[in-house]
């Protein structure tokens, strides 16, 4: 677990720069890295940009396909002037364990491939001069860890990843890398909690610090006015008239942080939070007291060449094509995105499902990519699992916690909840969560087709319902899509018919389609067929109140492993990889832009 995930920041009293470029990169098959001194630079290196997945760059399979232990290591200079600070390099991610070195010397390691980590090189750092950063980083699957899956090896000795989730393993240093430092007395984190009318807010606030030092906050507005502050690292700031946050119409706020010692101020941190209140009253979702439905995506971090990197071109278009359809929402599936889509969605008003990288923990899913058929939660893997699902939970909703945008942590996708041996990892997961976030957001999973209404063991664990559901795709397809309605609306019916009063909200739905391909009448694979599948799902979700919202599966086709089921990957994308609409696109646009 970390203890501060705050953004990089820079100030007067904090430093950033990032070390984003080329780094050297080497394969290290027979894990002789630290034998052979890779700790101290690489020889006979390849450049590979950072950040970026290393997988689509080769052009020979067994590189892209590469499994086991890999090496990065880049050269950076560290200012005289930080010798007084603690100086670290920050992560944004490593996928999917890491173990850092500097100057030769063993730092840290990290589990998880998609939330960032900092190394403290402040005992190691040579100031006003080069040093050497080497990163020896290992892309593994297990069932053990997140994402799950195997890894086996072929008779001809190579290492090969079998994911139990359908999104390719793209690998690497996938986000953005740093060099920071901050005063040894810092602020290290915050948390918001609100208030809110249409007449006044009140912004309680906590903040923890390394050291001892008074602490002064701030709130200032998007005009650049101090509008409330308070002493004290607990406190309220009062604001009259507020501006809320709303979907699709956000305003924020400015919140300053200020650290002092005898009046003088030794540590400084900003960032941006909106002021709003999210409620679930029975089967509503309520932002500020006004009802509000869902209409948007899952998504993936995914792009030609780099792969799993974060690019903020890519990013700028994909907000700009979600606008563009009347989307308010989107879910991080099936993982923690990098921290500037928050941001991103904070500016511009949308509404986010966070989902931390529990996936694959179902074996049916696994024997569909080619495991075994069995329950996941009978595996002698899970206490270990386990440790690492709550860590990563942890650290989702400590870096997240502050960001407006999102109003629900998803902790699993698609788990097996069908058998009984689900029900004591849930109840440890659920109960060991519940007091992470201060706001204390709606915390949910996604239930797949198998966990229906009569089969889940688990629905009473979350607090809205997420269903993925596929009639019309897997089963019941083509010309049969009359029964997949029928089916689908026989089990709406039994949801309505309970006790059961929470929202739902559809987060995949949808079929493959290879972009260009016309047939009249329809074919499956066909523009003309996505659309009316698309078609069939808003007949059913107009006709049940409870339905909440729809996040169609998925925003853009991605890669995923090869299979005879995938052709270069997943291709029910309302848009394709390089973000051309397909014909489903303009019927949603037109479908959302006429739902209140």
């Amino acid at each position: 677990m970390e203890k501060s995930l705050l953004y990089p920041e820079l100030n007067e009293f904090r430093y950033d720069r990032k070390l984003d470029g080329l780094w050297d990169f080497k394969f290290d098959p027979k894990q002789e890295g630290n034998a052979q001194n890779w700790t101290t630079g690489l020889s006979d290196a390849v450049k590979m940009p950072v950040p970026a997945s290393f997988n689509d760059f080769f052009t020979k399979k067994e590189e892209r396909e590469y499994a086991g232990d890999f090496w990065y290591s880049t050269k950076f200079f560290v200012p005289k002037e930080l010798e007084d600070k603690q100086v670290g390099i920050r992560f944004g991610a490593a996928t999917h364990r890491a173990t850092v070195y500097v100057n030769g010397t063993e730092i840290r390691s990290h589990e998880g491939g998609f939330l960032p980590f900092t190394a403290d090189i402040t005992s190691v750092a040579k100031f006003g001069t080069e040093n050497i950063v080497a990163i020896k980083i290992n892309n593994e699957l297990h069932r053990d860890a997140l994402p799950a899956g195997d890894t086996i090896t072929l008779e001809n000795g190579s290492k090969m990843v079998k994911p139990f989730f359908d999104f390719y393993n793209y690998s690497g240093l996938n986000r953005s890398v740093h060099l920071v430092a901050q005063p040894k007395t810092s602020v290290i984190d915050y948390s918001t909690t609100f208030d809110v009318s249409a007449s006044h807010a009140t912004v309680n606030y906590q903040v923890e610090i390394e050291g001892t030092a008074d602490v002064a906050v701030k709130l200032i507005d998007e005009d650049g006015n101090e509008v409330a502050n308070a002493q004290g690292a607990a406190g309220k700031l009062e604001v009259d008239n507020p501006k809320l946050w709303n979907v699709r119409d956000a305003h924020l706020y400015t919140i300053k942080i200020q650290l002092l010692q005898n009046g003088n101020a030794i540590d400084e941190y900003t960032d941006e939070i909106g002021l709003r209140k999210i409620e679930i009253k029975g089967h509503q979702i309520l932002v500020n007291g006004k009802e509000v439905y869902l209409r948007g995506f899952g998504r993936h971090e995914d792009s030609i060449y780099a792969g799993r990197a974060f690019d903020l071109n890519v990013e700028r278009k994909d907000v700009e094509l979600m606008e563009w359809t009347g989307a308010n929402s989107f879910r991080t599936s099936h993982y923690p995105y990098d921290e500037e889509a928050y941001r991103f969605a904070d500016r511009e008003g949308f509404m986010v499902i966070d989902e931390v990288p529990a996936v694959g923990f179902k074996m049916a899913a696994a024997s569909f990519l080619g495991g075994l058929d069995a329950s996941f939660f009978d595996g002698d893997w899970t206490d270990e699992l386990q440790k690492k699902h709550l860590d990563q939970i942890h650290d989702m909703i400590l870096r997240d916690k502050n960001h407006p945008s999102v109003f629900a942590w998803s902790l699993f996708n698609e788990p097996d909840t069908s058998t009984d041996s689900a029900v004591p990892y849930f109840e440890k997961v659920f109960e060991d969560t519940k007091d992470l976030d201060p706001q204390h957001r709606s915390r949910t999973f996604t239930l797949n087709e198998d966990d229906t209404f009569e089969a889940s063991k688990c629905k009473q664990f979350p607090d809205i319902f997420l269903l993925n559901r596929y009639p019309g795709w897997y089963h019941k397809w083509g010309f049969e899509i009359s029964d997949g309605e029928a089916g689908l609306r026989r089990e709406m019916d039994q949801w309505q018919n309970s006790d059961i009063d929470k929202p739902m909200i559809y987060t995949e739905y949808g079929a493959d389609t290879q972009p260009g391909l016309h047939k009249l009448p329809s074919i499956m694979w066909s523009e003309e067929y996505q659309t009316e599948v698309l078609e069939m799902f808003g007949r059913v979700f107009d006709s049940y109140d409870f339905i909440r919202g729809e996040q169609v599966w998925n925003f853009a086709d991605f890669q995923t492993v090869e299979g005879n089921m995938r052709v270069n990957g997943n291709k029910k994308g309302i848009f394709t990889r390089d973000r051309q609409p397909k014909a489903a696109a303009f019927f949603l646009k037109n479908r959302w832009e006429n739902i209140d």
